[in-house]
């Protein structure tokens, strides 16, 4: 058995695919590889530059971006369906779950979408508690686990659903996704 060292992110990506209680991580890694007990590694290195073309990128780009829409969509149900989500009592850890969550599908998709949300008076997302402590007297900035992000945490079950909302509408999740995390805050 070989050890390897993972950071939070593929962590708890890896950890969202578990299927049953005592499942390890190579399990998963197997099943979501196809890869099973013995089989023959076949080594393709990739080279950059080497040639692909045209007609082989256009077929496949339509091909993983359906499959990356799919797999968003389902690890946002497997948060919701998670014993770690069940177990939150309070709304703001609840809404602390979902933006960890959001931010570890897409970093990119995550940021464009918060440097957009702002308060009429209040900034709500931060690279650091400093700022948001700037923006607000009693703004009670909590780190969003797992990302650069600081947020504030003061509002009211309401905004927090709106700023959830606005988040995951520009991350493009379906509506009735959108609808079904703002329900469970």
């Amino acid at each position: 058995m070989k050890t390897i060292e993972v950071d939070e992110e593929l962590y708890r990506y890896i950890a969202s695919h578990t299927q049953h209680i005592g499942e390890t991580a190579s399990d998963i890694l197997r099943r979501m590889l196809k890869f099973s007990a013995g089989q023959e590694v076949k080594s393709t290195p990739a080279v950059a530059g080497s040639p692909v073309s045209g007609a082989a990128a256009q077929e496949k780009a339509p091909a993983v971006a359906a499959n990356t829409a799919r797999d968003k969509v389902r690890a946002v149900r497997e948060l919701l369906l998670s014993d770690e989500y069940a177990e939150q009592t309070k709304a703001v850890n609840r809404f602390m779950l979902i933006l960890s969550t959001l931010y570890c599908l897409n970093p990119k998709e995550f940021a464009a979408a918060t440097d957009s949300l702002r308060g009429r008076t209040r900034t709500y997302f931060a690279g650091d508690q400093q700022t948001l402590l700037q923006n607000g007297i009693h703004t009670k900035p909590k780190h969003v686990p797992g990302t650069p992000y600081w947020v504030i945490t003061n509002t009211n079950t309401d905004r927090k659903r709106s700023m959830i909302e606005h988040i995951m509408q520009l991350m493009q999740f379906p509506a009735e996704l959108t609808d079904k995390v703002c329900g469970t805050l």
